[in-house]
């Protein structure tokens, strides 16, 4: 392991990660080693981690190194892997900015879930491909204490069930999974989302994502929404054929999501980066047994 080990700090709408540079993938990070980097007592502290890799050096992305020069390896805080985080790739495109390692302007990043497109403004925004939702049939309903609501099942390529709500507050405290009927339709858990009404294609929300409770930004969630608003609203660009966007608030700040006639999803929204520093690398060989 090297003796210096650089680390970053950054979030997209608070959702924050630790940022590991190593274009070689030298660096072993093992599964209790990104666990411990990711506890925020005892370590840096983050929603999850975002290894960055050249494609070419990881075994993982060598088949998409001709599209994408950079590999976005993300770990969840607990250590294990994902395929792909939307705020995420944020970070992950900001940071490869900060360092000069591309311009501003289109960026193609190779994830697990495959390459995905980015756009870097010159406002700051970054712009993600999130792909295509899937809308399975079937009615859903949620339910917080004694009350219920229909919800929306909308796939992106993880779960969601979208309920519309009068109050926020009536979401309760998040911190244990909201329970759903029927059990068939999320065999695997869900992800809840609970929205309330801003204005003309504008709305907020809070979200029990599973495994976590309640976060500060689910970048699926938020085009969960903007695909069950814009089907209740009328909206729906593939009958429509034009596309719709919906500026979605979540706790952690705004995002914007805009759902084109062929069903590609695009996020738009801000990533930090806010602290760089070392890792000392007698602690994380400690840390990662």
């Amino acid at each position: 392991m090297s003796t210096r080990i650089a680390f970053l700090k950054g979030h997209g709408t608070e959702n924050d990660f630790v940022i590991v540079p190593d274009p070689e993938n030298a660096i072993d990070l093992s599964t209790a080693a990104v666990a411990a980097l990711c506890d925020r007592r005892a370590g840096i502290g983050g929603d999850g981690l975002l290894h960055i890799v050249r494609s070419a050096a990881h075994p993982q992305a060598r088949a998409m190194a001709a599209e994408a020069e950079w590999f976005m390896d993300y770990r969840n805080g607990d250590g294990s892997i994902a395929e792909m985080c939307g705020n995420g790739a944020r970070v992950f495109a900001r940071y490869l900015l900060h360092a000069g390692l591309v311009p501003e302007g289109d960026l193609a990043i190779a994830t697990r879930a495959g390459v995905k497109s980015v756009h870097l403004a010159k406002d700051g925004d970054i712009t993600v491909g999130m792909g295509r939702a899937r809308l399975p049939e079937g009615d859903v309903t949620v339910s917080v204490g004694e009350r219920s609501w229909p919800a929306r099942n909308v796939n992106m390529g993880n779960p969601h069930a979208v309920a519309f709500v009068d109050d926020l507050a009536h979401a309760g405290d998040l911190y244990s999974p909201p329970p759903f009927s029927p059990p068939s339709a999320y065999p695997d858990g869900v992800n809840v989302e609970f929205v309330v009404d801003r204005g003309p294609r504008h709305v907020a929300l809070r979200v029990h994502e599973r495994g976590s409770g309640e976060t500060r930004s689910c970048g699926t969630g938020a085009c969960a929404v903007a695909v069950a608003a814009a089907r209740r609203d009328g909206a729906d660009p593939s009958v429509t054929g034009n596309p719709a966007t919906y500026t979605v608030d979540v706790p952690g700040g705004r995002l914007v999501i805009t759902e084109h006639p062929g069903g590609e999803i695009e996020m738009t929204g801000p990533a930090v980066i806010v602290a760089e520093g070392e890792i000392d690398p007698e602690w994380l060989e400690n840390a990662a047994h």
